[in-house]
């Protein structure tokens, strides 16, 4: 795999239509990257890799470390090496640091992974609940949201181009893990205290399709799908 490579299995456009079949375990997703964020069979929950660790985040909001042995229809990872630190950053917003980082991208054209780790004055993330068969569209699910106030932990996730919508979210999709690890979610809204932001700039994107009959036999309307991601994430 070559440096800097995002390696994307399944399709963020796909999964929210309702492609959600876990196809690739968590074993072997590691062995693209040792950084990212998904989520698992049946889109259960949100799932964040940091340090080659795997952690799942439940709709009961309990956070759990995976075993490797987990699959995913959806997921986003890469060998983090990041090339560019802020100083210390202290009392912003999630729109401030989001704009803050904005300015700092080698490209808004180019994928880059992000890391914030700190202390949050608050932190508000949702998990997907575990969807049965029928699957239905992330629009139509009930997601739990979950706050907590006074937090340290960490921020990881991507940036997307507005080139590339569809495959994934355009702009951030960021994931919350805390440091005793009990807390943890896609991120709705935060503020952080005081922390520390790495960047690393992807220069290859690799795409891996799941072999499934959930995917391979579903007929998609793009158009609708747009649609889907602005509703649901």
């Amino acid at each position: 795999m070559a440096e800097n490579t995002l390696y994307q299995y399944g399709t963020l456009s796909s999964l929210l239509a309702g492609a959600m079949d876990g196809s690739k375990s968590i074993n072997d997703l590691l062995k693209h990257g040792d950084f990212g964020i998904g989520t698992l069979d049946g889109s259960d929950g949100e799932l964040m890799i940091i340090e080659g660790q795997a952690f799942h985040a439940r709709q009961n909001g309990d956070v759990v470390k995976l075993s490797g042995n987990e699959t995913v229809p959806y997921a986003a990872v890469t060998y983090f090496d990041p090339e560019y630190q802020f100083p210390v950053v202290k009392d912003k917003s999630s729109q401030e640091i989001g704009d803050l980082i904005y300015t700092h991208l080698t490209s808004v054209n180019l994928f880059a992974a992000i890391q914030i780790k700190g202390t949050f004055k608050k932190m508000h993330v949702r998990v997907v609940p575990k969807q049965q068969k029928p699957y239905r569209p992330f629009s139509a699910i009930v997601q739990p949201e979950f706050r907590a106030e006074n937090i340290s932990g960490t921020i990881v996730g991507f940036y997307t181009p507005e080139l590339f919508h569809g495959a994934a979210v355009a702009g951030y999709h960021l994931h919350f893990l805390s440091d005793d690890g009990q807390f943890g979610g896609h991120i709705m809204d935060y503020e952080l205290e005081k922390g520390i932001i790495t960047m690393q700039t992807m220069t290859e994107y690799t795409q891996g399709f799941p072999m499934v009959d959930n995917f391979l036999n579903t007929t998609f309307d793009v158009k609708e799908l747009l649609k889907e991601i602005e509703v649901s994430e």
